[in-house]
């Protein structure tokens, strides 16, 4: 079976457009026209969920939040507007990635392999049993994809733990935004960090004593982010 990809768009013109064409690209597409519809359909057997953020019931906002209280499957938010405050509170609500309308059928096809190919534990390429990394009380396992705080594992999503481990083995170094885009993401947003800055607020509020004082996850002002000591 090849890629599963729920696709969740209540224009019927635009999701059996989309659907064909992502097909053509060789994915296996699940349609369905509203929230209701995709919370109903939603089995383990899918890959990544493609959502459009204005349906009729439960929106695309709730689908979202309740899909990731569910689990860590990749979700990516359609949006027809670009303006912060929608983008954000999709991303809030747990989405790994955005795409913005019209779509562009071969642009979605790199953002779905490039997100799936997170679901791969950072440092995958590295044995079983590579050294861990220590930030603060945590313990950071790449090769199991694990993060645990005196002996408790962390719930992280497969972006946040990358982007996690990107910045611990920088070991204090600042990361440069440009370059986490690139090495979590894995391909360039022309300069817009919204993506990256509500990650890293996630982040922070799973990982931090304190998320409104972090000491582990810094930023640093113009530049990027990095670890404290």
């Amino acid at each position: 079976m090849g890629t599963r990809v729920l696709l969740v768009e209540d224009d019927e013109r635009i999701r059996q457009a989309l659907g064909l064409a992502l097909a053509d690209e060789g994915y296996d597409v699940v349609e369905t026209a509203t929230g209701e519809e995709a919370l109903e359909v939603v089995d383990p057997d899918l890959d990544v969920v493609l959502l459009d953020l204005m349906l009729p019931g439960i929106d695309g906002i709730e689908v979202c939040s309740t899909l990731r209280s569910r689990g860590d499957l990749p979700i990516i938010i359609a949006t027809a507007r670009s303006d912060t405050a929608d983008v954000i509170a999709g991303l809030e609500a747990g989405a790994d990635d955005y795409v913005t309308k019209p779509l562009i059928a071969g642009e979605l096809a790199a953002r779905i392999k490039a997100l799936l190919r997170r679901r791969r534990p950072a440092g995958a390429e590295e044995a079983p049993g590579s050294p861990e990394l220590r930030l603060g009380d945590l313990v950071i396992s790449p090769g199991r994809e694990s993060v645990e705080r005196a002996g408790q594992p962390l719930h992280l999503t497969h972006t946040e733990f990358r982007l996690l481990v990107e910045l611990a083995t920088a070991r204090g170094d600042v990361v440069t935004r440009e370059q986490l885009l690139q090495r979590v993401w894995g391909y360039d947003y022309f300069g817009d960090t919204r993506l990256l800055d509500v990650h890293v607020r996630r982040l922070r509020r799973k990982i931090e004593p304190d998320p409104d004082d972090p000491t582990l996850v810094l930023t640093v002002r113009g530049s990027g982010y990095r670890t404290g000591p």
